[in-house]
């Protein structure tokens, strides 16, 4: 494997994988969306049907890891060279920037709908300190990332650590079924579990389980030039990243201690 084909097909497997995961977001977020409201059911389904496009696209040119934290299980198990890591890691991250800025395009009128709403707009006026306010991290950031329900430190690391380590482990065991990688139905598990992930663990927080997928969309929406955005919430942003990486190095080693 070529460090082109990574490149390519990390970034826009990657791509594929935010547009239409963080498309799903914004399908429920907005009232101007013919999908307003449809529930976490309806992001759990698409989310995992994000990571089947997307790692349809990929598979058979980069691997399709899609997340810094499957690469690194992958290179702790042995199948992805650790001199690759560094190149997956870029391109996963190019590719989750790129997927969250085409769903800003995709969704452009009703970004601009919904943050010129009269009232959200309203907790952009000055504060009784007479200072101009800034909206918190509100709608319009979890269409791009993930924030947690319960700001519990602990809790919050141990969900995004526990929920990637599923994950993980699921996809370094498909290579002990004969013939599930060839055929392509790896694939398809994959999302099916992401999937039970959405729906079992995903309540806490949001299920990042991929630092990529959080990090990437959250420096396009600290970007990007919208009125009323409220804050990116960097002081959340390092757990959607260390705890997945952990989850994933944790997967890794279960693997070589269990499976291997």
């Amino acid at each position: 494997m070529s460090s082109s084909d990574i490149f390519l097909g990390e970034t826009i497997g990657t791509a594929a994988l935010i547009l239409l995961g963080g498309g799903v977001c914004a399908a429920v977020t907005f009232k101007r969306s013919k999908a307003f409201n449809a529930g976490w059911v309806a992001i759990a389904l698409g989310w995992g049907f994000a990571v089947l496009t997307g790692a349809y696209i990929a598979a058979g040119v980069s691997g399709a890891h899609l997340n810094p934290a499957v690469t690194i299980g992958l290179a702790i198990e042995g199948t992805t060279a650790w001199s690759d890591v560094p190149l997956y890691f870029f391109s996963e991250m190019l590719g989750a920037m790129i997927g969250a800025a085409l769903v800003w395009i995709s969704y452009y009128g009703q970004f601009h709908a919904h943050l010129t709403d009269p009232e959200l707009a309203a907790a952009a006026e000055l504060s009784a300190d007479g200072e101009r306010a800034t909206p918190p991290a509100g709608p319009v950031l979890g269409i791009f990332s993930t924030g947690p329900e319960i700001r519990h430190t602990a809790q919050n690391l141990a969900t995004e650590t526990i929920a990637t380590t599923v994950l993980v482990l699921a996809i370094l065991t498909q290579g002990l079924t004969k013939g599930l990688g060839v055929s392509g139905t790896g694939v398809l598990i994959t999302a099916l579990v992401v999937v039970g992930i959405g729906l079992s663990l995903g309540g806490p927080t949001g299920y990042a389980i991929n630092p990529a997928r959080d990090l990437g969309p959250r420096i396009v929406h600290a970007l990007l030039p919208l009125p009323n955005k409220g804050r990116s919430d960097w002081g959340y942003a390092w757990i959607p990243v260390v705890g997945p990486l952990l989850g994933g190095a944790i997967a890794g080693g279960i693997y070589q201690l269990g499976f291997a």
